[in-house]
C-alpha cells in the first residue's frame, strides 16, 4: 500500500476550509420542526463545478444553478431548501427558483448569478415562497464558520435522513494546509447518473473551475455514481463543488506535484459520502459493499458491481441474512458485460461460496453470523482481466415499503 496523501479530520465540515460560512433554519416546509433552508457563504468569489441527475424532468434549481455557473464558473453561496422538490411545477416554479436565488443574493449583498440553488422533498407542489422568502431574510444572521454553522445546514437538507452526512481531510500543496470538505443528504430515491440527491463540496485549494468540472465528474463516476438505495433517479440530483483558494498553494493543474493528494482527498470525501448515504438507505440496517474484480474493463466492472448492489433479490436475501449466492451470480450474469460463465468466485466476506464457477460447501451458521452484521462485503472475481470496480448499497426491509407508503403524508 502506498502512502496515504492525506489526514481525516474528525468534526470537520463545509466550514473548515479557511473562507466559508454556514448556516440553516426553520421556515415551515417540513411540518416537523426541524431546519429546512440552508446556506453556505464563501467570502470571496470561489471557482466552482457541479453535475446534475440524467433524469428527463429536471427540478427547477438546477436549471438556475447552471445558469449561474454558465456565466463565469464562479459562485459566493449555495441555498438550498428541504421538504419541497420544486420539481414538475411548471412556469411557477421556474419562477420561485429564481426568486430564491434573486432574494438570497439581496439579503447576502450578492450578485445573483452568484448564487446556485438546490431543493429535495416532494415533487409536485409548489414551495410556499412566503415561508421560504422569510427564512431568507433571517439566514445571514445564523451564518458561522464553526463547526455549529456547518451542523446547522448539515441538518436542514435532510429529508427521510436519519444523520447527517460529512467527511472532511486535510493535504499539503505547495507547503500549504488544504482542507477538502464536504455534506450530502440522501436516503431513498437513490440511484444516481451523476451524483446524489445532493451534495455539497468545499475546499480551500486554489484550483481553476475547468480544472474542478473535469475532476469532480470523474471522481462521482467511482463514488457518488456507484451507489443505489432503490434503483430510482431523482429529479432533483446535484453535486456542487466550491474552492476558496484562500489556503495560498500555487494553481492546481494535472501536472502539479500535489494533483495526485488532491485528488485522493476529494476522492475520499465524496466516497465517505456516498457510503454513508449508503447506509443511510430508507428503512436500511446494513451497508453492501460489492467488489467486482478480474474484468474485462472497468467500466464492466461498474456495470457488474451495481447491477449487484441494486438487486432487490440480493438486496432482499442480505437482510434476512441469507447466503444465498445464487442470486449474485444471477446479478453478474445479466449485467449485459462479458463473463466467462466458467471462471467466476465469490466471496461473502472471508467465507468462499463459489469458485470457478462451481458451489463450495461453507459453514451456514457462520455465514449466517457474517451476515447479521451492520455491514456485508460482497466479492466477485471474474477472472478474465484488470477492470476492477467498488459499489453500495444497502438491504431491503419493511421498513424501505412503510416510509415510502406514506412519504406524503
Amino acid at each position: 500500500m502506498g502512502k496515504q496523501l492525506f489526514e481525516i479530520v474528525e468534526g470537520g465540515g463545509v466550514t473548515t476550509p479557511k473562507g466559508f460560512r454556514a448556516g440553516g433554519l426553520h421556515c415551515g416546509l417540513k411540518k416537523t420542526d426541524r431546519h429546512d433552508l440552508g446556506v453556505i457563504l464563501c467570502e470571496v468569489p470561489a471557482t466552482a463545478a457541479a453535475v446534475y441527475t440524467t433524469n428527463l424532468f429536471q427540478a427547477a434549481p438546477l436549471q438556475v444553478t447552471r445558469e449561474a455557473l454558465a456565466e463565469d464558473g464562479m459562485l459566493r453561496a449555495v441555498l438550498v431548501n428541504s421538504g419541497n422538490a420544486n420539481a414538475c411545477t411548471g412556469a411557477q416554479g421556474d419562477a420561485d427558483a429564481k426568486a430564491m436565488q434573486a432574494n438570497a443574493a439581496a439579503a447576502l449583498g450578492l450578485g445573483a448569478s452568484q448564487v446556485a440553488v438546490a431543493s429535495t422533498g416532494v415533487i409536485g407542489e409548489l414551495l410556499k415562497m412566503d415561508r421560504v422568502n422569510a427564512g431568507i431574510e433571517k439566514l445571514p444572521g445564523r451564518l458561522r464558520s464553526d463547526a455549529q454553522g456547518s451542523d446547522d445546514f448539515c441538518q436542514a437538507i435532510l429529508t427521510t435522513d436519519l444523520v447527517k452526512k460529512v467527511s472532511c481531510v486535510t493535504l499539503t500543496v505547495d507547503g500549504q494546509t488544504v482542507t477538502i470538505a464536504g455534506a450530502a443528504k440522501g436516503s431513498g430515491m437513490i440511484h444516481p447518473n451523476m451524483a446524489t440527491m445532493l451534495g455539497f463540496v468545499t475546499t480551500d485549494a486554489k484550483i481553476g473551475s475547468p480544472l474542478l468540472q473535469g475532476l469532480l465528474r470523474e471522481i462521482t463516476n467511482v463514488s457518488f455514481n456507484m451507489i443505489t438505495v432503490d434503483g430510482d433517479t431523482s429529479t432533483n440530483d446535484m453535486l456542487v463543488a466550491m474552492a476558496s483558494g484562500l489556503a495560498e498553494n500555487n494553481e492546481l493543474t494535472r501536472e502539479h506535484p500535489d494533483y495526485e493528494a488532491f485528488a485522493a482527498g476529494l476522492l475520499h470525501v465524496c466516497a465517505e459520502l456516498a457510503k454513508a448515504i449508503a447506509r443511510d438507505g430508507e428503512g436500511a440496517t446494513k451497508l453492501i459493499e460489492t467488489v467486482v474484480v478480474g474484468a474485462d474493463s472497468n467500466e464492466a466492472a461498474q456495470a457488474i458491481a451495481k447491477t449487484i448492489i441494486g438487486s432487490s433479490l440480493v438486496k432482499s436475501a442480505v437482510y434476512g441474512a441469507d447466503a444465498n449466492w445464487g442470486r449474485i451470480i444471477a446479478a453478474v450474469g445479466r449485467a449485459g458485460q462479458p463473463v466467462n460463465v466458467g471462471t467466476v468466485d465469490i466471496r461473502l466476506g472471508d467465507i468462499v461460496v463459489l469458485e470457478q464457477s462451481r458451489p463450495i460447501p461453507f459453514d451456514e451458521e457462520i455465514a449466517l453470523e457474517y451476515l447479521k452484521g451492520d455491514t456485508v462485503a460482497i466479492h466477485v472475481n471474474l477472472n478474465m482481466g484488470s477492470g476492477q470496480a467498488k459499489a453500495w448499497g444497502c438491504d431491503l426491509t419493511y421498513d424501505y415499503v412503510r416510509i415510502n407508503a406514506a412519504y406524503r403524508t
